[in-house]
Protein backbone atom coordinates (compact mmCIF):
# COMPACT_ATOMS: atom_id res chain seq x y z
CA UNK A 1 0.00 0.00 0.00
CA UNK A 2 1.48 3.38 -1.02
CA UNK A 3 1.65 6.39 1.23
CA UNK A 4 -1.21 8.87 1.15
CA UNK A 5 -0.59 12.04 -0.86
CA UNK A 6 0.16 15.12 1.19
CA UNK A 7 -2.78 17.47 1.53
CA UNK A 8 -2.29 21.16 1.23
CA UNK A 9 -4.31 24.15 0.11
CA UNK A 10 -3.76 23.32 -3.59
CA UNK A 11 -5.97 20.25 -3.24
CA UNK A 12 -8.91 22.30 -2.05
CA UNK A 13 -8.69 25.85 -3.41
CA UNK A 14 -8.05 26.94 -6.98
CA UNK A 15 -5.04 29.21 -7.32
CA UNK A 16 -5.96 32.86 -6.85
CA UNK A 17 -9.56 32.09 -5.84
CA UNK A 18 -11.16 32.89 -2.54
CA UNK A 19 -13.61 30.13 -1.85
CA UNK A 20 -16.37 29.59 0.64
CA UNK A 21 -16.74 26.02 1.90
CA UNK A 22 -20.35 24.89 2.18
CA UNK A 23 -21.27 21.72 4.05
CA UNK A 24 -24.16 19.82 2.46
CA UNK A 25 -25.73 16.60 3.70
CA UNK A 26 -26.81 13.97 1.19
CA UNK A 27 -29.46 11.96 3.01
CA UNK A 28 -32.10 9.38 2.33
CA UNK A 29 -33.38 6.03 3.40
CA UNK A 30 -31.51 2.75 3.07
CA UNK A 31 -30.43 1.85 -0.49
CA UNK A 32 -31.70 5.02 -2.16
CA UNK A 33 -28.42 5.98 -3.92
CA UNK A 34 -26.53 8.37 -1.62
CA UNK A 35 -23.14 6.70 -2.09
CA UNK A 36 -23.76 6.46 -5.83
CA UNK A 37 -24.63 10.17 -6.12
CA UNK A 38 -21.54 11.32 -4.22
CA UNK A 39 -19.36 8.92 -6.21
CA UNK A 40 -20.76 10.17 -9.52
CA UNK A 41 -20.10 13.83 -8.80
CA UNK A 42 -17.13 14.20 -6.46
CA UNK A 43 -14.09 15.85 -8.04
CA UNK A 44 -11.85 14.09 -5.52
CA UNK A 45 -11.71 10.38 -4.83
CA UNK A 46 -14.73 10.04 -2.55
CA UNK A 47 -14.36 8.62 0.91
CA UNK A 48 -16.73 5.72 1.23
CA UNK A 49 -17.36 3.45 4.18
CA UNK A 50 -19.19 0.77 2.23
CA UNK A 51 -18.98 -2.65 3.83
CA UNK A 52 -20.28 -6.02 2.76
CA UNK A 53 -23.67 -6.80 4.21
CA UNK A 54 -23.80 -9.91 6.37
CA UNK A 55 -26.51 -12.23 7.59
CA UNK A 56 -26.44 -10.38 10.90
CA UNK A 57 -28.05 -7.38 9.17
CA UNK A 58 -30.89 -9.37 7.62
CA UNK A 59 -33.31 -8.86 10.55
CA UNK A 60 -32.77 -5.07 10.57
CA UNK A 61 -32.12 -4.05 6.93
CA UNK A 62 -35.23 -4.38 4.78
CA UNK A 63 -34.08 -5.51 1.34
CA UNK A 64 -37.58 -5.45 -0.14
CA UNK A 65 -37.31 -3.63 -3.44
CA UNK A 66 -33.49 -3.60 -3.39
CA UNK A 67 -32.63 -7.24 -3.98
CA UNK A 68 -29.04 -7.65 -5.11
CA UNK A 69 -27.66 -5.01 -2.74
CA UNK A 70 -24.51 -6.46 -1.18
CA UNK A 71 -22.88 -3.45 0.51
CA UNK A 72 -24.02 -0.64 2.78
CA UNK A 73 -22.58 2.56 4.28
CA UNK A 74 -21.59 2.08 7.91
CA UNK A 75 -20.28 5.55 8.76
CA UNK A 76 -20.50 8.17 6.01
CA UNK A 77 -19.57 9.12 2.48
CA UNK A 78 -17.60 12.26 1.71
CA UNK A 79 -16.95 14.11 -1.52
CA UNK A 80 -16.24 17.58 -2.84
CA UNK A 81 -17.65 19.59 -5.73
CA UNK A 82 -16.50 23.05 -6.79
CA UNK A 83 -19.47 24.83 -8.31
CA UNK A 84 -17.80 28.19 -8.95
CA UNK A 85 -14.57 30.04 -8.26
CA UNK A 86 -16.18 31.15 -5.02
CA UNK A 87 -18.17 28.17 -3.74
CA UNK A 88 -17.08 24.61 -2.99
CA UNK A 89 -19.49 22.02 -1.63
CA UNK A 90 -18.36 19.45 0.89
CA UNK A 91 -20.78 16.56 0.62
CA UNK A 92 -21.47 14.32 3.60
CA UNK A 93 -23.55 11.23 2.92
CA UNK A 94 -25.32 9.74 5.91
CA UNK A 95 -26.09 6.07 6.47
CA UNK A 96 -29.73 5.29 5.77
CA UNK A 97 -30.48 2.76 8.47
CA UNK A 98 -32.28 3.74 11.66
CA UNK A 99 -29.51 2.28 13.83
CA UNK A 100 -27.12 5.01 12.60
CA UNK A 101 -29.38 7.96 13.49
CA UNK A 102 -27.17 8.92 16.46
CA UNK A 103 -24.51 10.05 13.94
CA UNK A 104 -26.83 12.61 12.40
CA UNK A 105 -26.46 15.21 15.15
CA UNK A 106 -22.72 15.53 14.55
CA UNK A 107 -23.09 15.43 10.79
CA UNK A 108 -25.85 18.05 10.78
CA UNK A 109 -23.74 20.50 12.80
CA UNK A 110 -22.56 23.29 10.49
CA UNK A 111 -24.47 22.02 7.46
CA UNK A 112 -26.16 24.67 5.33
CA UNK A 113 -28.76 22.28 3.97
CA UNK A 114 -29.54 18.80 2.73
CA UNK A 115 -30.32 17.01 -0.50
CA UNK A 116 -32.90 14.34 0.36
CA UNK A 117 -32.79 11.41 -2.06
CA UNK A 118 -36.13 9.65 -2.46
CA UNK A 119 -37.14 6.39 -4.12
CA UNK A 120 -40.63 6.95 -5.56
CA UNK A 121 -41.45 3.26 -5.01
CA UNK A 122 -40.64 3.51 -1.28
CA UNK A 123 -41.93 6.96 -0.30
CA UNK A 124 -42.91 5.92 3.23
CA UNK A 125 -39.24 5.15 3.95
CA UNK A 126 -38.49 8.86 3.44
CA UNK A 127 -40.74 10.12 6.24
CA UNK A 128 -38.27 9.46 9.11
CA UNK A 129 -35.45 11.05 7.08
CA UNK A 130 -37.43 14.23 6.39
CA UNK A 131 -38.48 14.34 10.04
CA UNK A 132 -34.82 14.26 11.12
CA UNK A 133 -33.80 17.00 8.68
CA UNK A 134 -36.63 19.19 9.93
CA UNK A 135 -35.73 18.36 13.55
CA UNK A 136 -32.22 19.73 12.95
CA UNK A 137 -33.65 22.84 11.26
CA UNK A 138 -32.03 22.27 7.88
CA UNK A 139 -33.48 23.58 4.64
CA UNK A 140 -33.63 20.87 1.99
CA UNK A 141 -34.52 19.91 -1.55
CA UNK A 142 -36.00 16.59 -2.66
CA UNK A 143 -34.20 14.65 -5.40
CA UNK A 144 -36.30 11.79 -6.71
CA UNK A 145 -33.81 9.13 -7.79
CA UNK A 146 -35.33 7.65 -10.94
CA UNK A 147 -34.47 3.95 -11.03
CA UNK A 148 -34.52 1.92 -14.24
CA UNK A 149 -37.90 0.43 -15.00
CA UNK A 150 -39.89 2.69 -12.70
CA UNK A 151 -42.48 5.14 -14.00
CA UNK A 152 -41.97 8.88 -13.59
CA UNK A 153 -44.16 10.26 -10.82
CA UNK A 154 -46.28 13.38 -10.91
CA UNK A 155 -44.60 16.14 -8.88
CA UNK A 156 -47.86 17.30 -7.33
CA UNK A 157 -48.63 13.76 -6.11
CA UNK A 158 -45.10 13.45 -4.69
CA UNK A 159 -45.42 16.77 -2.87
CA UNK A 160 -48.71 15.71 -1.38
CA UNK A 161 -47.43 12.26 -0.39
CA UNK A 162 -44.34 13.76 1.30
CA UNK A 163 -46.32 16.67 2.82
CA UNK A 164 -43.88 19.28 1.45
CA UNK A 165 -44.10 23.04 1.71
CA UNK A 166 -44.89 24.79 -1.58
CA UNK A 167 -41.38 26.26 -1.91
CA UNK A 168 -39.47 23.03 -1.23
CA UNK A 169 -37.69 22.18 -4.51
CA UNK A 170 -38.43 18.78 -6.07
CA UNK A 171 -36.25 17.49 -8.90
CA UNK A 172 -35.87 14.14 -10.64
CA UNK A 173 -32.35 12.80 -10.97
CA UNK A 174 -30.31 9.74 -11.82
CA UNK A 175 -27.74 9.37 -9.03
CA UNK A 176 -25.44 7.44 -11.41
CA UNK A 177 -25.18 10.38 -13.80
CA UNK A 178 -22.77 13.24 -13.06
CA UNK A 179 -24.79 15.93 -14.86
CA UNK A 180 -28.07 14.84 -13.33
CA UNK A 181 -26.56 14.77 -9.82
CA UNK A 182 -24.97 18.18 -10.38
CA UNK A 183 -28.31 19.61 -11.49
CA UNK A 184 -29.97 18.33 -8.29
CA UNK A 185 -27.26 19.89 -6.12
CA UNK A 186 -27.42 23.15 -8.09
CA UNK A 187 -31.17 23.31 -7.42
CA UNK A 188 -30.50 22.89 -3.70
CA UNK A 189 -27.77 25.55 -3.64
CA UNK A 190 -29.95 28.08 -5.47
CA UNK A 191 -32.74 27.43 -3.00
CA UNK A 192 -30.38 27.86 -0.04
CA UNK A 193 -29.03 31.12 -1.48
CA UNK A 194 -32.57 32.43 -1.92
CA UNK A 195 -33.34 31.50 1.71
CA UNK A 196 -30.33 33.44 3.02
CA UNK A 197 -31.02 36.65 1.11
Amino acid sequence: MGSAPSLDERHYVREGATQTAVKILVVGHFAVGKTTLIGSISEIEPLSTEETMTQAAEPVDDLKGVQGKTTTTVAMDFGRLTISDRVVLYLFGTPGQQRFVQMWEDMARGALGALVLVDPERLADSFPVIDLIEHYGLDYAIAVNHFDGTPLRDERALREALDLLDDTPVVTCDARDEKSSAAALTTLVRYLLDRTR
